[in-house]
């Protein structure tokens, strides 16, 4: 199998490769303006939809594992964004809230993911964005049963 270095400049691999880098940078650029980083918006879009939530549930929600998610909740609520607060009924489990900080941000994440959105897909009309969704969907569907059926050589 060839590697990221001697792949062609116009394989799909290398090309998938290349979007996903400058996509992550573009949001970092974005986010870190208002104070987040790249994994943080999703954790905020969930809490907004329903505050509250485990660690645990968010850690299953965003594909991560409880450690990485009590990371970055740490970072989240050292930037005010985010606050921890015992179960009402199991003081073991900590339920995440978030804060007026947290929900003051959302109209301006709100803003920077339509601007991610316009800078993705300038010159796309309707079809052609439907078009790439269906696939990139394909891609993402193959991709993870492979994973869940793991598949080797």
């Amino acid at each position: 199998m060839p590697s990221a270095v001697t792949d062609p400049p116009h394989s799909l691999d290398h090309l998938l490769a290349q979007v996903s880098r400058l996509h992550h940078q573009r949001a970092h650029e974005l986010f870190s303006r208002l104070g987040l980083y790249r994994g943080q918006p999703p954790v905020l879009f969930a809490l907004w939809e329903r505050d509250g939530q485990t660690l645990s549930e968010l850690a299953r929600a965003a594909r991560v594992t409880p450690a990485t998610m009590t990371r970055m909740i740490q970072r989240m609520e050292k930037s005010g964004f985010v606050a921890r607060k015992p179960d009402a009924v199991d003081q073991r489990v900590s339920r995440v809230h978030v804060t007026r900080a947290g929900r003051a941000v959302r109209g301006k994440l709100e803003q920077v993911w339509a601007l991610m959105d316009r800078d993705c897909f300038v010159g796309f009309d309707g079809p052609d964005r439907a078009a790439l969704e269906g696939l990139l969907l394909r891609v993402r569907g193959n991709l993870t049963q492979a994973i869940e059926d793991k598949t080797s050589l």
